[in-house]
């Protein structure tokens, strides 16, 4: 089973792309989706943050307000650090479950989609590593337009991955979303056709 490590800086347009990975025959994880699940109320993880953060971060009814907990990292590094160091582990330790699974399963490939992989994991683990990326200019434009925040939340979300460049030099795999989304459906194509071939030949 090959596995793919598939990333991108903010708004770059990495989920687009794992969809049509999902829609062309690839298992896919989401680690969005498993932090989402390890944030839920009385989870590990959960009562973690709440004892890091404080009740701050915990909204009315209950659950974790993302929106609080991100404003504080993304204005201390000490906090972000401690976000980093509760989170990462746990999703590293289902990520591997799922994995696991997918192998008994017969999958050929799996698919890691994983905002910060260069940030919060081992690269070495992966068989190979695609990065989906724009210009910053571009990526500045979709958050301030797809997710109504101002200029300024926006330069903070960006600056708070590596940059693109360093990225690019340790993908495998790059493909440009500089364009429209018929423009990145071939590019993924081609970049899925890639992963085929290596998948045949592993």
């Amino acid at each position: 089973m090959l596995i793919v490590g598939l990333t991108g800086n903010i708004a770059a347009g990495k989920s687009s792309v794992a969809r049509l990975f999902a829609d062309w025959g690839a298992v896919v994880t989401d680690a969005d989706q498993i932090v989402h699940d390890l944030q839920r109320p009385d989870t590990p993880v959960f009562e973690a943050l709440v004892a890091r953060f404080g009740d701050a971060i915990v909204s009315g009814d209950g659950t974790l307000d993302r929106e609080a907990l991100r404003d504080i990292a993304l204005h201390d590094a000490d906090a972000l650090h401690d976000l980093n160091r509760l989170i990462h582990p746990a999703v590293a330790a289902r990520r591997e479950v799922l994995e696991a699974a997918a192998r008994l399963d017969g999958a050929k490939v799996i698919v890691h989609d994983i905002p910060l992989l260069f940030e919060a994991t081992d690269p070495s683990t992966f068989d190979l590593i695609v990065l989906v990326d724009a210009p910053p200019r571009v990526r500045r434009a979709r958050l301030e337009r797809d997710r109504n925040i101002s200029g300024e939340e926006a330069d903070g979300l960006l600056a708070w991955q590596q940059p693109s460049d360093v990225k690019r030099e340790a993908s495998d795999i790059i493909i440009e979303n500089d364009g429209d989304h018929a423009t990145l459906e071939r590019r993924a194509r081609e970049a899925w056709n890639q992963i085929l071939e290596a998948a045949a030949a592993a």
